[in-house]
């Protein structure tokens, strides 16, 4: 089963998206910051880290970029509300992916499968 380290300081949304990909079938273990992140990253292993990037203590760029140390393997996929972040985010983390707020449960769910039915169009950091 895929498992998927989700970071996202709203408690609504990090509620909703965990619930919807683990309807898909996914496993999710979800998080309300990445300093809360890291340590599940340094003992278990997810294949996916999909992460808010604004988020209080470590920004989801800082978490892809230890990500990336910890866990290389680790595919990174950021959400956003944000559209400049979402620029800073391609810039700072041009193999990761970017979708932003507003969007559809089935369109993250879809961003999530595609992620892994082709592995070479979705690099890692």
């Amino acid at each position: 089963m895929i498992r998927i380290l989700l970071a996202e300081d709203e408690d609504a949304m990090r509620t909703y998206l965990a619930r919807a990909l683990e309807n898909a079938g996914y496993s999710v273990t979800a998080v309300d910051r990445g300093t809360a992140a890291v340590p599940l990253l340094e003992a278990e292993h997810f294949d996916l880290l999909l992460s808010d990037i604004v988020m209080p203590e470590m920004d989801g760029i800082e978490l892809a970029q230890r990500c990336a140390e910890i866990s290389p393997t680790t595919k990174v996929m950021f959400i956003t509300g944000f559209a400049a972040v979402t620029l800073k985010a391609n810039r700072e983390a041009p193999q990761a992916r970017v979708l932003s707020k507003p969007f559809h449960l089935k369109d993250l769910v879809m961003e999530v499968e595609r992620a892994f039915e082709d592995p070479a169009a979705f690099g890692q950091l």
